[in-house]
């Protein structure tokens, strides 16, 4: 399997987790009147987890084969 195969497999994958992560049923576990930190819980949990697919797409774009 070549490292570009790979890395567009790890994509992929992170895709589909995006997509679950911002799919109804689990954004509505977060839609309660709660504050994390002065914040909406739902607004905190969508920037989360927007930034830790940010994340892990940067780590997987930038990461170097051995």
């Amino acid at each position: 399997m070549t490292p570009s195969s790979l890395t567009g497999q790890r994509l992929t994958a992170i895709f589909l987790l995006g997509w679950v992560l911002f799919d109804y049923p689990l954004l509505f576990l977060f839609n309660r009147n709660a504050n994390l930190f002065g914040i909406p819980l739902l607004y905190a949990y969508v920037f989360l987890a927007w930034a830790g697919l940010i994340a892990l797409m940067a780590w997987v774009v930038e990461r170097r084969s051995d």
